[in-house]
């Protein structure tokens, strides 16, 4: 065995000299070992992407993957800003046997549909829990302590059961860690959930994970929250360069050195986030006017303007007053060529724009083709660089994700808690926390906030993103959490007419408002 260890390691030393020297005879150089690793790994991710029949890997499923691996160190180069659209998201699937996610084409799902069906609903849930199962157990609390470590180590760590392990017990179980889903199958009683079954929860002495004891078939809480968060960098450490996000790159921006220096370097970008942008409102078309004549002279990369497009709700006349409000507005922005030729701008719609229903992910302007081109062609064709996306949507710049949703949700997320926050002052922190640490834009029951259910995927945050522009018309915040940047503009109109700048070379944002003449 050892001789063939040793001529097995001669082997590929003598394989490594002569690639080296042919290198140093063209004045090349490869790269240091670890690099060289990082190579294979990414090759041998190109090779599990690929639907393989069996364990033997052939010639050509090599040549694919090293293909694939040549073509996403080019294309993220080419590929600096994308505006992704939440039916183009990719969907990923876990396999707890394989311990990753898998893209929906390896799996036996069938292709989403917006008439979704029995399964589709129960797989919302299950793909739900999963998600954060998986990411729960990864966290140091609940990670088993490795052997021969101190007691004292032990002692801080903990094991989630499930409801079907409280369920099969005749005794009392004290100190027990659930994680499932707070629901309401009984009106005033409330119950957890979990794909194993359901108990009756007694939350009469909770008082901030599902912590308590079980007894009579019902689960005491003494203390109950949300499952740890879990920043970009570590899931991607797990999972590699994945595109969880989407768009044209088929590996993650966020493993491209270069994109990440050139979005360093390129330190004049900024985006201009508006929301409740009404173009039927004098006022606000004038604060619009004020605003692109402030940026003449430095053009912003991107106008990201968010609806109600609106000030009234939806009527007969309002496609009419839309369109010509967009005339309007294209004027405004021929005015200023530097604006015109230099920036984007970004439409994404509001819950009382013209559109099929209310249901997220909500897109006015493409689940209506006819009408669409009717309300917005002559404006495209004025304004060469806009696009009218979905509700949310999704902006890579550079290595940097960006998600922006437009919904009220501050408002529903007080209306539907089981406790609310003992402060006003807290609820924006408390609201990004419970976004971030559900991995999930509105994780909210259905009957309050509905969702096309085949693609529930589409409104996942996870991997945790740069930017997330939460469009509300509550009071503009800024919040940092898991090193994500959350943002709120708050209502044009309502606000005295404040909006946000954000800065992507240093991931910051600046607080505006337009004064009155």
């Amino acid at each position: 065995m050892l001789i063939v260890e040793e001529r097995l390691n001669m082997e590929v030393r003598r394989v490594k000299t002569k690639v080296s020297a042919g290198f140093k005879m063209r004045g090349l150089m490869l790269r240091p070992e670890l690099e060289l690793e990082d190579v294979i790994e990414r090759v041998m991710d190109a090779v599990e992407k690929q639907p393989l029949s069996s364990s033997m890997i052939e010639l050509a499923v090599m040549e694919t993957a090293v293909q694939d691996c040549s073509q996403s160190c080019d294309e993220t180069i080419d590929n600096v800003f994308n505006i992704i659209g939440a039916f183009d998201v990719p969907r990923y699937i876990y396999s707890a046997e394989r311990k990753k996610f898998v893209p929906l084409n390896m799996t036996t799902h069938s292709a989403p549909s917006l008439c979704g069906s029995a399964r589709d609903k129960a797989e919302l849930f299950r793909e739900r829990y999963t998600l954060l199962q998986q990411r729960t157990h990864r966290h140091e609390l609940f990670t088993p302590p490795v052997i021969g470590a101190a007691a004292e180590e032990g002692r801080n760590k903990f094991q989630l059961k499930t409801v079907e392990a409280l369920l099969g017990s005749t005794a009392k179980l004290g100190d027990v860690i659930v994680l499932g889903m707070v629901t309401q199958l009984k009106e005033g009683k409330f119950y957890l959930e979990d794909p194993s079954g359901t108990v009756q929860l007694n939350l009469s002495k909770a008082i901030s994970f599902h912590c308590g004891w079980y007894e009579d078939s019902v689960f005491h809480v003494n203390a109950f929250g949300f499952p740890p968060t879990e920043p970009s960098s570590t899931t991607r450490a797990y999972y590699g360069n994945v595109n969880f996000f989407g768009g044209p790159s088929t590996t993650s921006v966020k493993a491209s050195a270069k994109l990440k220096q050139l979005e360093e370097e390129n330190e004049d970008a900024m985006f201009v986030v508006v929301s409740d942008v009404w173009l039927d409102s004098v006022e606000v078309l004038e604060k619009i006017h004020l605003m692109f004549s402030g940026y003449a002279a430095m053009p912003p990369t991107c106008f990201i303007f968010c609806g109600n497009f609106s000030s009234a709700p939806y009527g007969k006349t309002q496609i009419k007053s839309l369109k010509e409000s967009l005339k309007v507005l294209a004027d405004a922005i021929c005015e200023y060529p530097s604006i015109h030729n230099s920036s984007r701008f970004v439409f994404v719609p509001g819950p009382e724009d013209p559109g099929p229903s209310t249901i997220l992910p909500r897109n006015a302007y493409v689940l209506r083709p006819p009408l669409a081109d009717h309300i917005t062609e002559e404006f495209r064709q004025r304004v060469p660089f806009s696009v009218f996306t979905t509700n949310p949507c999704r902006i890579q710049y550079f290595s940097q994700e960006i998600v922006v949703i437009r919904e009220d949700l501050v408002n529903k997320m007080c209306r539907n808690c089981v406790r609310l926050p003992s402060s006003n002052l807290d609820i924006p922190n408390h609201f990004v926390k419970t976004i971030l640490s559900q991995g999930h834009l509105t994780p909210l029951p259905l009957y309050v906030s509905p969702v096309f259910w085949a693609y529930d995927y589409a409104l996942r945050v996870y991997p945790v993103p740069d930017v997330i522009i939460f469009a509300d018309k509550y009071d503009p915040f800024n919040i940092s959490n898991t090193d994500c940047l959350c943002i709120n503009p708050g209502s044009f109109p309502k606000s005295g007419f404040t909006f946000k700048v954000y800065y992507p070379s240093n991931r910051t944002v600046e607080d505006s408002k337009l004064q009155s003449l």
